[in-house]
């Protein structure tokens, strides 16, 4: 019988970072955390930071996050923890209430 190893949380993340070096990818993924709160789930505001940061660590290693990004989105991530996302979500419950959502899109 053939030994199988289950990947180490650490592989993952290497391996999810990797898949957001795509800006597909990484469109789809910032989606889902929007679209998980359209469900009525609790998502907190750190989910949301965490998912962002994701995207972040895999443009750094792609050498391609600006400095203006980046302070974009250390001010965001301040903003998210304060208000625990309030903006946000509350902007994505209006959409769902008229009939729209948002969605990711690269540009």
């Amino acid at each position: 019988m053939k030994e199988v190893k289950t990947p180490t949380s650490r592989s993952y993340h290497e391996y999810l970072i990797s898949s957001l070096k795509d800006t597909q990818e990484a469109a789809a993924y910032i989606e889902t955390f929007l679209e998980l709160e359209e469900e009525k789930e609790p998502l907190p505001a750190e989910l949301l930071i965490a998912a962002l940061k994701d995207v972040v660590d895999a443009r750094v290693q792609m050498n391609n996050l600006s400095e203006e990004a980046k302070q974009h989105y250390e001010k965001l991530e301040k903003v998210l923890l304060e208000t625990k996302g309030a903006e946000i979500y509350g902007l994505v419950e209006l959409l769902d209430a008229l009939g729209f959502r948002i969605a990711i899109a690269p540009k």
